[in-house]
């Protein structure tokens, strides 16, 4: 599966501050039986999102019109919990590309990388900075330029780098799954195999 490359992404973000978000909660366990990645967006965060009647719960955070954007800026210990790889779909299917934290799950962090979803880990400082910019102007935007492994937020101009792995940085720049990153160095694969002494 070829992912959408990364560019630059400025965006607004939607804040949900709170802690030890676990999978579970990303995506509830009963949503689990489709055999392909569409259709879990509608459901992340659904029994949070929606009340036993179906209906939207007002207060919850994707239910307010006033926050939107590519980014969910979540609390501390996203994504913990088990390791299923549908909570990284849930997220990147509902529209986000990339999700910023001081602190991910390393299931969850492999399993967003791998499908197209970047996981931004800055400080607890940097995070609640953001917090309390969005909380004073939802309007409020961060940039996040993957080449240089920097995000800024542009309402004070203060800005963070932060780590990912050279490979799967360099698959998210040029929009590779693992398959399409083998298929793009195939030529370097058949020179080495034709140059091995048997």
């Amino acid at each position: 599966m070829a992912i959408d490359k990364f560019v630059t992404l400025k965006t607004t973000c939607v804040p949900l501050p709170v802690e030890n978000v676990d999978t579970d909660q990303i995506i509830p366990a009963r949503f689990l039986k489709a055999t392909t990645r569409d259709g879990f967006g509608e459901n992340l965060f659904r029994d949070w999102r929606y009340d036993k009647s179906d209906k939207p719960v007002k207060e919850f955070v994707l239910n307010n019109p006033a926050y939107s954007g590519k980014v969910l800026a979540a609390g501390k210990n996203f994504g913990s919990g088990s390791s299923r790889e549908h909570a990284a779909w849930a997220i990147h299917d509902y529209g986000f590309k990339a999700v910023v934290s001081s602190f991910f799950a390393d299931i969850f962090k492999n399993n967003a990388l791998n499908n197209g979803l970047l996981p931004v880990q800055v400080s607890p400082e940097f995070l609640a900075k953001i917090f309390k910019e969005i909380d004073k102007n939802p309007e409020t935007e961060v940039e996040i330029n993957l080449e240089m492994q920097k995000i800024t937020l542009l309402s004070t101009g203060e800005s963070e780098n932060f780590e990912i792995s050279p490979y799967k940085k360099k698959c998210l720049l040029n929009g590779y799954d693992d398959i399409d990153y083998l298929l793009s160095i195939k030529d370097k694969i058949e020179a080495f195999e034709a140059g091995k002494s048997i």
